[in-house]
């Protein structure tokens, strides 16, 4: 979804009076990141008067299922912000393979919209509730996170033993920045319990719990 039709804004143009800029920090006004192998400014939205999306605008909707997640999501899990979150962009597009900034989402938000330079890993994939099975859930881990497979034959009786972490080599798994939609929604905070269970580092995983509501309320560009 294009940048400008994503944010709403009044009708008509704010005066040059009222124009004040917009920069991320005092020091910072944009960073340069890859997107679908090309360039992409990250930048906030230049319209004073943007406001949110329709997406985004709702307060209350209904809990379950768009519960509040905590900030401390499981023991371990670093839990960090935009700026933080744009540090990570930048260094993945700096060449960092040892890292990757997942949207866990389903296919139907990320379709609407999702952050730049970041790469979609439904929490589904990764669900035996959804009736995923061992050898696809290893199969997502070794070939988005360079988790590596001790013994394949032993997949499916370790994981039916609750035992897949000790057939699981996670050394040089990658670094995770997980997010979905924000505070209200589970789907990174389920993802992230899913990799716990299977055995991923804690230390490995970094969660940006405000997610795309965090991004687009400070009028950060989405692709779709």
């Amino acid at each position: 979804m294009a940048f400008s039709n994503f944010f709403r804004g009044k009708k008509s143009k704010p005066s040059i009076e009222n124009y004040r800029p917009v920069a991320i920090t005092r020091a910072l006004t944009s960073v340069i990141i890859t997107h679908d192998g090309k360039p992409f400014e990250i930048a906030r939205t230049k319209n004073n008067d943007a406001i949110l999306p329709a997406m985004y605008s709702k307060t209350s909707r209904p809990c379950p299922p768009f519960c509040i997640q905590p900030m401390e999501i499981a023991p371990g899990i670093v839990n960090i912000g935009e700026l933080e979150f744009i540090d990570y962009l930048v260094q993945k597009s700096d060449g960092d393979d040892s890292l990757a900034i997942i949207d866990s989402r389903t296919a139907d938000w990320v379709l609407v919209a999702t952050i730049p330079g970041t790469i979609n890993v439904p929490w589904i994939s990764l669900s035996r509730e959804v009736g995923v099975t061992a050898t696809k859930m290893v199969s997502v881990l070794t070939r988005n996170f360079k988790v590596k497979v001790k013994n394949a034959d032993l997949i499916d009786e370790y994981f039916d033993a609750d035992k897949i972490e000790q057939i699981l080599d996670f050394s040089n798994a990658k670094t995770l920045v997980l997010f979905c939609n924000g505070t209200w929604c589970e789907q990174s905070a389920i993802q992230i319990k899913a990799l716990l269970h299977l055995g991923y580092p804690p230390e490995k995983i970094i969660y940006y719990r405000d997610g795309m509501q965090g991004w687009v309320g400070l009028g950060f560009p989405t692709v779709p």
